[in-house]
């Protein structure tokens, strides 16, 4: 899974790779991040993970497509549905899983749980349980990294966008023309209440206001975040100023916990899942890149086998002691 992922070896050009094994990798990565979340929700369900947890079900394109674009001395701030960002910055499956339940060979100690995870050797400096946190915390990051060729990267959901962290934070980085990618996930909920009854407008229209370039796309497929993260990244990367990018998407799960979603209208969980960014790779991938029906089942069940070993070694993990302080990587 971390073939292609930030933080390995020297910063390089990104390529433009289009054959089938590349986006065969993409979508094991997203199907990994799906499965993973699918244990997380049983592991909660039967009691070993405390506190919350806010699955990414639905929108792993998003973090995917994004993370092909991104290179060694980038940096990366998320929000509390951090789990599938931090998989597809390369963190690691058994430690993140040990994270959540709280054991020492967690990726912090055992210390974050489920939304404070924080992942310095990946570029990740955090996922934030404030909405809106991850827009400032990139921000700064983003001012740290004038003129060094890097950017930073801001996810954050559609219910941030009516938080002054979003606006203030758009006018500091046009203003300073910083190095920094808005990234919002919209999935047409904040919490538990529809966008549009309590958004007004276009959030793309919020950021040209302000004349920072924005485009809205298709969150569902990973060739489409990932083609325009490659070109809002270039240009940002090149001094071009900040961008923002609405990925236009849907969680297939409730808010958090045990949420069963049923403030949704009858129907609309149903039309969006035709638009899985599982079922989109995978037509794609045998229509147009020849992958067979095969290959697909033996990816599949070579991810089972794998979360299968972190469950196990995750589970088997000892607790940390009341007085260890856990070592991060710089």
């Amino acid at each position: 899974m971390a073939s292609h992922a930030l933080g390995e070896g020297q910063p390089q050009l990104v390529t433009e790779r289009e054959d089938a094994d590349f986006y065969l990798d993409l979508y094991r990565r997203m199907l990994l991040i799906r499965r993973f979340e699918d244990l997380v929700q049983t592991l909660f369900l039967r009691g070993e993970i405390y506190g919350t947890t806010h699955l990414y079900s639905g929108q792993e394109a998003i973090a995917v497509g994004f993370a092909t674009a991104l290179v060694n001395g980038d940096r990366v701030a998320c929000t509390y549905r951090g789990h599938g960002h931090s998989l597809a910055l390369g963190v690691e499956p058994e430690a993140f899983l040990a994270e959540l339940l709280g054991r020492a060979t967690g990726v912090n100690g055992g210390r974050a749980g489920s939304m404070n995870v924080v992942a310095p050797e990946r570029g990740l400096i955090g996922c934030f349980g404030i909405v809106g946190g991850s827009i400032a915390a990139a921000t700064g990051a983003a001012l740290a990294l004038r003129g060094k060729g890097s950017v930073a990267v801001a996810y954050f959901g559609d219910g941030a966008t009516n938080q002054a962290y979003f606006f203030e934070c758009l006018n500091f980085a046009k203003v300073l023309s910083l190095p920094l990618v808005f990234v919002c996930e919209n999935n047409g909920y904040g919490e538990y209440t529809p966008m549009k009854d309590v958004t007004a407008g276009e959030i793309v229209d919020r950021a040209t206001a302000m004349e920072v370039p924005a485009t809205a796309i298709d969150g569902m497929d990973v060739w489409v975040t990932r083609q325009t993260a490659l070109d809002v990244i270039r240009r940002v990367r090149a001094g071009g100023g900040p961008e923002l990018v609405e990925a236009r998407t849907y969680r297939f799960v409730g808010h958090s916990r045990s949420d069963p979603g049923k403030y949704r209208p009858e129907g609309e969980l149903d039309r969006w899942k035709t638009r899985d960014p599982l079922v989109v790779a995978e037509q794609r991938l045998r229509d147009q890149l020849g992958v067979s029906e095969e290959q697909l089942r033996e990816l599949a069940a070579d991810v089972e086998r794998e979360l299968g070993e972190v469950e196990r070694a995750a589970l088997a993990a000892p607790f940390p002691e009341p007085a260890s302080i856990p070592e991060f990587k710089r």
